[in-house]
């Protein structure tokens, strides 16, 4: 009977294991979302605190979470650079949607994300014409008084921006203004730069550089796509690609 009696503790104690596998299988799922841009310091302190004072019989918990030796360098997870920075650029592609949002069903302008910073691309024949780095200010004037509001916001504020000009596959004339794309797309992304600066966005804060028609983003091979190829991408950079 004491030998039954031991073998059946052994059964009921088994579920243990799967329950335990279960519990560590969701906590990795969860950390698997868990998007440390989006903490704020605060509110870790909170959660930490909490932990701190949570316990049975007077034990307390959060030991893991106690101060260490870099602590005394200044090296905790609140003097992250990368947790403002990251939260900042999260508000600013937040509020870009938001500004642009007419624009963007419309097709006028594209906003992504990717790991260069934020893409604002001014993507239509709205602004350039073929062969032309005029931009049509009386058409998009009010989405270029949108760019500058967003560009100025305090959630990027700081931060670098580059302008990158961009041409579809038709050549120049090689006895107009611009002998080849490469100066075409240099020039959209310069004519951009001098009306961003006239309204009041920071010279400094601003990287410039042409692409030609090597970055194309329509098919170059119809009209349509031609024209969202004529573009500017302006970016909103990320820390690493400065």
């Amino acid at each position: 009977m004491a030998r039954k009696k031991k073998e059946d503790e052994g059964v009921k104690g088994d579920w243990i294991t799967t329950y335990s596998d279960m519990v560590t299988l969701l906590l990795c799922f969860f950390v698997m979302l868990f998007d440390a841009s989006e903490v704020i310091p605060g509110d870790l302190a909170s959660f930490i605190s909490a932990l701190n004072n949570t316990g049975l019989g007077g034990q307390t918990g959060g030991n893991t979470l106690s101060a260490g030796k870099s602590a005394d360098l200044g090296n905790t997870i609140n003097s992250l650079p990368s947790m403002d920075r990251g939260r900042s650029l999260g508000a600013a592609l937040r509020k870009a949607i938001s500004i642009f949002n007419p624009e963007v069903k419309s097709n006028k302008v594209k906003i992504t994300q990717e790991e260069r910073g934020i893409v604002i691309s001014l993507a239509s024949d709205a602004f350039f014409d073929t062969a032309s780095a005029t931009l049509n200010i009386e058409q998009t004037r009010e989405i270029l008084l949108s760019l500058v509001s967003t560009l100025n916001s305090p959630e990027i504020s700081g931060r670098k921006f580059r302008i990158e000009g961009h041409t579809d596959a038709e050549a120049t004339d090689p006895f107009g203004p611009w002998p080849s794309n490469w100066e075409l797309s240099t020039a959209r992304a310069i004519a951009v730069l001098h009306f961003l600066m006239d309204l009041g966005v920071e010279e400094k804060r601003f990287q410039v550089a042409g692409f030609a028609d090597t970055v194309p983003i329509g098919d170059n091979s119809t009209a349509e796509g031609r024209a969202y190829n004529r573009r500017v991408d302006v970016i909103i950079l990320d820390d690493a690609h400065l």
